[in-house]
């Protein structure tokens, strides 16, 4: 191959697509579709990646520049994970670049490095070049400093602009004047983030028998040298070792494996070793547990599916704890068996301790695991450990859809109904669809699983009608354990407040956490909302303390006696009085994780809670110190946001409570509904799992709403008989697809105007393509805009916010249209700060 054609890592719009590059004779060995490769580009080297080679005659190319380097011996990524890309790119409006690079590990996105090397020592000063520089005549020859720097650079072969404006701060001007005359010469070259993790190690440098002849004749006064190398040949299997064992597990210093070493007995190298982030963690083997009637006829057609290598998706709806898990395991075996490799993702960072814990016990080392509460070097070498075949299945949060394997046969997604598959930053895309189109590109099988399966996916399951994927519909309508689901009643928290009870927790909440503290049951506590109070008001002007970079009010946090945005960052001081009145009649509105872990402490004093939410997981290894403590036993209580709400199982949790059952209910999004029956039917399924039967309270102030009632009853059908219903008179998804277009500028005139034209040049071609029109006749091929209108959360981050919404049904480009109105739009603002986003199938509308 002669040419490779390059995506470069230059993600605007003129560069969206790829460049020819000669191949030198020597790399053409090296460079596959998928490698990563260092290019010029104008005049600098920047990152890019192979999608293509083709014969040619470079010849006949004129100007046609070489690849410089190939980064990688092995392509970081496959052919396949670039024509992925390349769908990505269409599917989600985004470029190809972005999604080449959603791929790889955070260490592999490198950045070019100045690098300086000796040029001509002899090199004069070119008069053309410098015709007038009345400073030449001071440097008629080689000065100290400069001879410095040469001896300097002249040491390492070559250095970085860093380590020389580091080693000479003050000789920015010489080192300038001899890249001018050319003593010095400057070149780019790609670095890595992160390397590869290496250590010292020790190895013998003699076989054993010679190593054994040695110990005979050491002396008495090198004792410690005899035991080293005693220890070294019984351990001969597993040299090298990382030296640092060697000393701690002998308790010798560095000074006596340095005698061994200059009697040529031993030698010190480097050795490569993984970053393991459960590194002596001993998980306790499982074996396969029998599957019930129910589990059986679910798990039998996707075992078929997975042995005939035959591309289909499944839905499996089954109620909380059905044992959907124990299907995932032997499914997986199955298709490990097949030499084949298996893709499981997790939506929260939080159930990935007890998933990782279920699958290590099932498949050992075999599972790498992949989350962004991970190092960067693990998740690099969790990534190595999948690309070089180390390990066959993958655990995850929705970027292990991208998991290196040369052979999937499976992919798993559990609670596939969550939001957070979806990426809310560029590439804005959505893991199960990503998940069906590549098990596709290898006849895979995927398998949804959820005990509230999203309407999209219920709907195509039920109607085979979704134009990418209608996945078959397998049910499990009861426990593996055969125990009932928990009985669940609904509080009407305005009847609370008449009879005179100001309190969070009802009557009714309260009696039961009593008796389960008195029986020595644990609870799990349901707010989702974090900090203490939800916003701070004067009483007296009525003055809401907000944030002064974006439109939302600022949230009190107890510990740190601050009001803090849960959007941008800012902080500051809780006021004492309020700054525009200067009353002291300062009030603190709403209840948070926080305060709800206050109220806790003086009502049942000596309570023990367990709060887990965004503040309280931010460091390492928080989620599995937090729940390893809870099913230890350790507190009463798990209180938490949503993250305590899905896939956990602690057997003696007896008792859910749900604070404020219906504060997602007034947001605005058409899937507010939605949303509230899943975390409430996920949240009440963790009660009486196992052989304690369990009780679920839900507070609300606005009991008699469907889904609330729906979730009570464990009854799925029945509110998406009466959601789909409301989505069909709006036409909503499933029965229109949408596209969210948000604009924002620092000036609201400005954005205005901008999402103005946009709608406006949307219409109007729409119009000459006969596609604008009404959405009600369901047959029909049709397009519609809705706004512009301010986005609910009008400025964000000091930028004003406007949006459009493209609801479309049918086999129209509704997404190449709006790409390609947004594209040009942008390009006539190029330099007003104008910032376009573009959201395909949108899960959050805020």
């Amino acid at each position: 191959m002669d040419i490779a054609k390059v995506i470069v890592d230059v993600p605007v719009r003129s560069t969206d697509r790829p460049f020819d590059y000669s191949v030198p004779d020597a790399m053409k060995v090296w460079i596959e579709v998928g490698s990563r490769v260092a290019v010029p580009f104008g005049h600098r080297t920047v990152q890019g990646f192979v999608v293509a080679l083709e014969y040619g005659d470079v010849r006949a190319v004129p100007g046609l520049k070489p690849v410089q380097e190939v980064l990688d011996l092995m392509p970081p990524l496959s052919p396949e994970l670039v024509e992925l890309a390349d769908w990505i790119s269409e599917r989600y409006a985004c470029r190809k670049i972005s999604a080449l690079q959603a791929m790889l590990p955070t260490a592999l996105k490198g950045k070019a490095e100045r690098l300086i090397s000796l040029g001509d020592e002899e090199a004069e000063p070119d008069a053309a070049i410098f015709p007038d520089e009345e400073w030449l005549p001071m440097f008629p020859g080689p000065g100290r400093e400069e001879r410095d720097i040469a001896e300097f650079v002249r040491g390492s072969g070559e250095v970085s602009m860093k380590q020389l404006a580091r080693a000479f701060p003050s000789g920015a001007e010489t080192v300038k004047f001899m890249l001018r005359r050319g003593v010095l010469k400057e070149s780019q070259s790609i670095k890595d983030k992160l390397g590869k993790k290496k250590l010292k190690a020790i190895d013998l440098a003699v076989d054993p028998e010679a190593a054994r002849d040695a110990l005979a004749s050491f002396p008495a006064r090198s004792a410690r040298q005899k035991e080293v190398l005693s220890y070294l040949i019984d351990l001969e299997a597993v040299l090298p070792m990382p030296l640092k064992d060697v000393l701690a597990a002998l308790q010798v210093t560095a000074g006596t494996v340095k005698g061994l070493e200059e009697k040529g007995l031993v030698e010190i190298t480097e050795i490569e070793v993984y970053r393991d982030p459960y590194r002596g963690r001993d998980f306790k083997p499982s074996t396969p547990l029998a599957l019930t009637e129910e589990q059986q006829a679910a798990y039998d057609p996707i075992a078929a599916a997975v042995e005939e290598r035959r591309h289909e998706v499944f839905l499996l709806h089954g109620v909380t704890g059905s044992g959907k898990t124990e299907i995932y395991l032997q499914t997986i075996q199955r298709c490990v068996d097949q030499g084949r490799q298996a893709v499981v993702l997790v939506p929260e960072i939080s159930l990935t301790p007890q998933m990782v814990e279920r699958f290590k016990s099932r498949f050992g080392s075999g599972v790498a695991v992949m989350h962004s509460r991970l190092s960067s070097g693990e998740r690099y070498d969790e990534w190595r450990k999948i690309r070089e075949g180390k390990a066959f299945v993958a655990v995850g949060a929705r970027s292990a859809v991208f998991a290196p394997f040369s052979n999937l046969g499976l992919v798993i997604i559990d609670e596939e109904h969550e939001t957070s598959y979806k990426q809310e930053e560029h590439p804005r895309y959505h893991a199960r669809d990503v998940a069906v189109r590549r098990a596709e590109q290898g006849d895979a099988v995927v398998v949804l699983g959820s005990a509230t399966p999203s309407l999209e996916s219920y709907y195509a399951a039920r109607s085979q009608s979704d134009i990418h994927f209608a996945p078959r519909l397998l049910t499990m309508s009861t426990r593996a354990l055969g125990n009932a689901l928990p009985r669940v009643e609904i509080v009407d928290m305005r009847e609370e407040l008449k009879e005179g009870n100001r309190s969070m927790f009802s009557r009714g909440l309260h009696s039961a956490l009593a008796a389960r503290l008195e029986r020595g049951e644990q609870t799990v506590l349901l707010l989702n909302r974090r900090g203490f109070s939800t916003f701070v008001m004067c009483r007296s002007c009525g003055y809401v303390a907000g944030c002064p970079n974006c439109d939302i009010s600022l949230t009190y946090h107890s510990r740190s006696d601050n009001l803090r945005c849960h959007y941008c960052g800012h902080a500051e001081p809780s006021p004492q009085v309020c700054p525009e009145c200067g009353s002291e009649h300062i009030r603190f509105f709403g209840t948070g994780t926080q305060r709800v872990e206050e109220e806790l402490g003086k009502l049942f004093p000596g309570i023990r809670v367990i709060r887990m939410d965004v503040d309280t997981t931010t460091e390492k290894g928080s989620h599995e110190k937090l729940l390893a403590g809870f099913r230890d036993k350790k507190a009463d209580v798990l209180l938490g946001t949503q993250m305590v709400a899905k896939g956990l199982d602690f057997p003696d949790v007896t008792l859910v409570g749900v604070i404020t059952a219906d504060s997602a209910l007034n947001l605005p999004d058409f899937r507010a509904a939605e949303k509230t029956f899943q975390l409430l039917t996920q949240v009440a399924g963790r009660a009486g799992r196992h052989s304690l039967p369990g009780e679920v309270l839900i507070q609300s102030y606005t009991p008699d709403h469907y889904s609330i009632i729906h979730a009570s009853g464990h009854d799925y059908d029945s509110f998406v008989r009466d959601e789909l219903r409301h989505r069909k008179e709006l036409h909503y998804p499933p029965y229109c697809r949408l596209i969210l277009v948000t604009l924002s500028h620092e000036e609201m005139s400005v954005a205005l105007r901008m999402a103005e034209n946009l709608a406006l040049n949307l219409q109007g071609r729409a119009r000459q393509r006969r596609w604008f029109g009404s959405l009600d006749k369901l047959s029909s091929d049709a397009l519609d805009l809705l706004g512009p209108v301010a986005s609910p959360i009008p400025r964000l981050k000091g930028r004003y916010r406007f949006q459009c919404i493209v609801k479309w049904r049918g086999s129209i480009d509704a997404i190449g249209l709006t790409r390609e109105v947004a594209d040009e739009l942008e390009d006539s603002a190029r330099d007003s700060g104008l910032q376009i986003g573009i959201d395909v199938d949108p899960q959050m509308m805020m």
